[in-house]
């Protein structure tokens, strides 16, 4: 059974993204592919915020445990999503296929 980290309460989903955010970093950094995660997480951005935006307004979900920090309109830990989660796929992606190469 997972912890229940709840008892962080309004830093629950933020304290989620940085702990991930912080292995996808690191997974990044080992394969040397920070740059390049950069670029693509940039590019993906957009459509991840217009995605992300839409969700929100028509109710897909509704994200309890946050800050309650907008940014432009979505939640500030939607950002860090926005990041964390191609972040954290290229950085597993990088760490068994890549070269190390920038």
């Amino acid at each position: 059974m997972a912890p229940d980290i709840s008892v962080l309460g309004r830093y629950t989903y933020l304290a989620t993204e940085l702990f991930w955010g912080t292995i996808a970093a690191l997974l990044l950094r080992r394969a040397n592919a920070l740059r390049k995660a950069a670029v693509t997480i940039l590019a993906l951005y957009p459509i991840a915020y217009v995605w992300d935006r839409y969700t929100l307004a028509v109710g897909v979900f509704d994200i309890k445990l946050r800050t309650g920090i907008d940014v432009a309109g979505i939640p500030l830990e939607e950002h860090l999503f926005m990041a964390v989660v191609p972040g954290l796929v290229l950085g597993v992606h990088e760490t068994i296929f890549g070269d190390g190469n920038q």
